[in-house]
Parts: C-alpha cells; structure tokens; sequence
C-alpha cells in the first residue's frame, strides 16, 4: 500500500497520525489529512486508540467486516487524486458531485464505490486498474 511495506505498518501510520491529534504534535501534511478524514468517522476513534488490539486484526467481508483502514485509505487516496486531478479530469467530476450533494463526505463516499470496482477489476484482471473506467463510473453516479 502507499504507507508501508506490509498491512501493520500502513495501519501504524493511522494510529501514529491520530495519536499525534490527541496529544496535539506536530504532524506532516499526510498526518493532517488522515487526521481531518479520521475525524469524520467516529465510529473509528476508539479502534484508533488501541493499536494493540486492531494492528493486525483481519476483517472478513463474508463475516460481515469491513475493513475501517481500507476505507480510511480509499479516502486518502480520493483525497490525493482530487488535489493533484490525476486522472485528469477527476476534479471536475468531484466538484459537479460536490455541488449536487452538498456534501464532501458523500461525494467521497459515492466516488469510492467506483474506485473499489475499479481496483476490484484490475485485481481480478491482473491489470492496472482502468482510469477511463473510473472517470465513466464517477461521470454517472446520479
């Protein structure tokens, strides 16, 4: 993943970010935005404050699981394709969402369904994921 070499230390960088917020440390920009995206989902702070018990925690979809730092982490990623418009075009499309739901965190959480079928085809593909296909799926979200 883009924090790590293996899943303990990408999800140690979530951990690491949100216990500089409680404890008011300085943080690098990437901490800053995990820790603005962190602060949207309550549901994860207590998760976040105990490490030992969820850094190598599996979650099982066919359990019912999701996995709280993909989901962290589809919304780091979304929020780095948006300040950098790669692909090209993609801020376009999350402002016109923007605009239609008046809500950031919803327009993120609909583009993230189209960013999930899009990597969930490159895996089973074995294939970079398809920028045309993401940019069309995002175009037609209603």
């Amino acid at each position: 993943m883009f924090y790590g070499q293996n899943r303990q230390q990408t999800r140690q960088v979530f951990f690491d970010a949100w216990q500089k917020h409680l404890t008011k440390q300085a943080v690098e920009p990437l901490e800053s935005l995990i820790i603005k995206i962190i602060q949207l989902h309550p549901e994860y702070h207590a998760m976040l404050c105990n490490p030992e018990s969820y850094s190598d925690k599996d979650y099982l979809p066919e359990m019912g699981e999701s996995n709280p730092f993909l989901h962290l982490g589809m919304h780091v990623a979304i929020q780095e394709q948006i300040q950098t418009d790669q692909p090209a075009g993609i801020l376009a499309h999350y402002q016109s969402l923007s605009a239609k739901y008046n809500d950031s965190h919803k327009t993120e959480h609909q583009i993230m369904e189209c960013l999930t079928k899009v990597l969930w085809e490159a895996q089973r593909n074995n294939t970079l994921p398809d920028n045309n296909n993401y940019l069309n799926c995002i175009k037609n979200i209603k």
